[in-house]
């Protein structure tokens, strides 16, 4: 389980995140929604310990993550960033292997060990005959599967991902999310995902929370969350919420003005 208790960070003299409270238990994904500009990466951020807190804790199993030293917090936690520049002319395989960091003996040696949870790492995002293609190859969709593979292969319990989607075609974002969700359930990794799509948080997450101007809105179920009330006031636009034609989901859309 992720614990994030009463998470607070400043930027110079303006918080942008208020006393955040928040669990993600083992074998769920929680979708973090809200605005633009409302925290989403920040919290992401600073649950990973990039960003640094001005107050609360992060805990897993009673340890305070934020306290670790950065390689010792990479064996409990992975992330997988918004879309980043990697290098291109590393190969997805040597991309993948560096999630085996934390794990490395003294003289950074990778063991076979190492190249086989790698291997299974791309065999789980379905991206191994990727393994030899450079970076600066591949099209958006792929070299996200690749930022998975590199987090899976450092074999944490709990994942991060910002907005891992967000510029992904339909197609890719479906495949991304349907995969992170498999993990999630079938291995029982506690998944926390920003996402911008309140449909997709809608179909694959288990619960969501909103969040607003810094602060936790909301928290429950997407049909909990999801709401008319809520989505309109936090994003200032009348919203209809309607089942979902082929799934048990709730189905948000704006109201259109005639």
């Amino acid at each position: 389980m992720l614990k994030i208790e009463a998470l607070s960070v400043s930027y110079g003299p303006r918080e942008v995140l208020h006393a955040v409270t928040l669990e993600v238990n083992s074998g769920e994904v929680l979708a973090l929604i809200g605005p633009n500009g409302a925290g989403k990466s920040t919290l992401v951020r600073a649950v990973s310990g990039v960003v640094p807190v001005r107050s609360g804790k992060v805990r897993t199993n009673g340890d305070d993550l934020l306290s670790l030293p950065p390689m010792t917090r990479a064996r409990y936690l992975a992330v997988v960033p918004q879309a980043v520049a990697l290098p291109p002319a590393y190969t997805v395989w040597e991309t993948v292997l560096m999630g085996r960091t934390p794990h490395l003996n003294f003289l950074g040696q990778v063991s076979e060990r190492d190249e086989q949870i790698a291997r299974r790492a791309l065999e789980k995002v379905d991206a191994l005959e990727l393994a030899e293609r450079r970076v600066g190859e591949l099209s958006g969709g792929e070299q996200q599967r690749a930022l998975l593979a590199r987090a899976l292969a450092q074999s944490t319990p709990i994942l991060l991902l910002d907005e891992p989607t967000s510029n992904l075609d339909l197609h890719f974002q479906v495949s991304f999310l349907e995969t992170v969700c498999a993990l999630a359930h079938g291995e029982g990794l506690a998944v926390l995902i920003a996402l911008h799509d309140l449909n997709l948080a809608a179909r694959y997450a288990d619960r969501a929370a909103l969040l607003v101007d810094g602060r936790i809105r909301a928290a429950g179920t997407p049909r909990q969350v999801l709401t008319p009330e809520l989505i309109s006031d936090a994003y200032h636009l009348p919203v209809q919420v309607v089942p979902h034609p082929f799934a048990d989901v709730p189905l948000v859309l704006p109201e259109i003005k005639k």
